[in-house]
């Protein structure tokens, strides 16, 4: 990647008002510091960053899917399409989803890793039969099945692809990585609004 971004964050100017405040909530969320430049970046297309951040909170933190799975696809997409910035973003966001560091660091090495249960390696061969074939192949498919209702396949498809296509977004844009946060540990009352609304989720689906 070349030297800085192909196309900067921008302010209140360049992003407008609304979206300016949607970005300031984003940025209290993610512990009250500078707001994600994925953010400040796409929301210089106003009202299509709006419509994305709809649909992407649908699919994360909002999906059906237990949310250690979900971070697992999104892990092993940023690893696969070299996405520095979705990888580091995820690492923390598993981590607090219930993913054990050790699985965590586990997801570069691929499907064929020892340590994975049965439905994990499933989910990491779905991500790379997506991301290499563009299609699930008919055996793996009647894996998952077997594994997940229709619901479940349907968003696994769509976490995998809408990742796949926001990890392109953010390569070829050049968005810089954000500065890593200090505290890594819960703050006081539970961590910011994001940790608390991700363990949330996760304790709601038995993650």
């Amino acid at each position: 990647m070349s030297e800085g971004p192909r196309i900067a964050p921008g302010g209140r100017r360049e992003i407008g008002w609304v979206n300016a405040a949607i970005v300031r909530v984003l940025g209290a969320a993610a512990g009250g510091g500078e707001p994600p430049r994925v953010f400040t970046t796409l929301a210089k297309h106003r009202g299509l960053f709006r419509r994305w951040l709809w649909f992407a909170g649908g699919l994360m933190p909002g999906g059906t899917l237990p949310r250690a799975e979900a971070e697992l696809v999104i892990l092993r997409v940023a690893h696969v399409t070299g996405c520095d910035y979705e990888r580091v973003q995820h690492e923390r966001l598993g981590r607090l989803a219930g993913l054990g560091a050790e699985e965590v660091a586990r997801v570069a090495e691929g499907p064929d890793a020892a340590g994975w249960s049965p439905r994990q390696a499933l989910l990491l061969r779905a991500a790379d039969a997506l991301h290499a074939d563009g299609r699930i192949g008919d055996e793996l498919w009647t894996a998952l099945a077997r594994e997940y209702d229709e619901r479940e396949l349907i968003e696994l498809c769509l976490l995998a692809g809408h990742y796949e296509m926001l990890a392109r977004t953010l390569l070829s844009l050049g968005v810089e990585p954000d500065p890593v946060p200090d505290a890594d540990a819960p703050a006081a009352g539970g961590g910011s609004p994001l940790t608390r609304l991700v363990r949330r989720a996760a304790e709601k689906r038995g993650a």
